[in-house]
């Protein structure tokens, strides 16, 4: 599902009426807990929270006009989902995401590399997403970026 907008706000506008609630929850679950530093724009055609250029000048390896990413959340087709790239370059914080989540959750964790997907949008642990976007700084991300992901 390909949602056309500008800006966060436009986005979570266009998602389909079920997803607009989910959406405005985990965006302020992101934003309440986000560590300083991380900017909130759009990329890659929804909403992101990245390392901005103010910061770390270089930007994205693949594209150096962007920003590097760190968080992104999307209305696909069948699921929300919620891209963390550090649970994709950090095995010990996939190893405490995985462990934390059958304590807030009784479904099974649907996920791949990066992406946490919620196929019941009813059924988000914003608790625990807001946690995992707290473990990692703007310091942390760039230097794990750098040594893992940036060759």
């Amino acid at each position: 599902m390909h949602i056309k907008a500008d800006s966060v706000n436009e986005y979570i506008e266009n998602v389909p009426e079920d997803r607009k609630e989910p959406m405005m929850k985990l965006r302020a679950a992101i934003l309440d807990n986000l560590p300083e530093g991380f900017q909130e724009t759009m990329g890659y055609g929804m909403p992101a929270y990245a390392v901005p250029h103010s910061i770390y000048p270089d930007g994205y390896h693949c594209k150096p006009e962007e920003p590097v990413p760190f968080i992104n959340i999307a209305s696909q087709k069948n699921f929300i989902a919620f891209y963390h790239m550090g649970v994709y370059a950090m095995p010990a914080l996939l190893e405490w995401f995985q462990a934390e989540y059958p304590k807030h959750m009784k479904t099974k964790l649907d996920m791949g590399k990066s992406c946490i997907r919620f196929k019941n949008v009813n059924k988000i642990p914003y608790e625990l997403l807001g946690e995992l976007v707290a473990k990692v700084s703007v310091d942390e991300w760039i230097e794990v970026y750098e040594s893992s992901i940036k060759k």
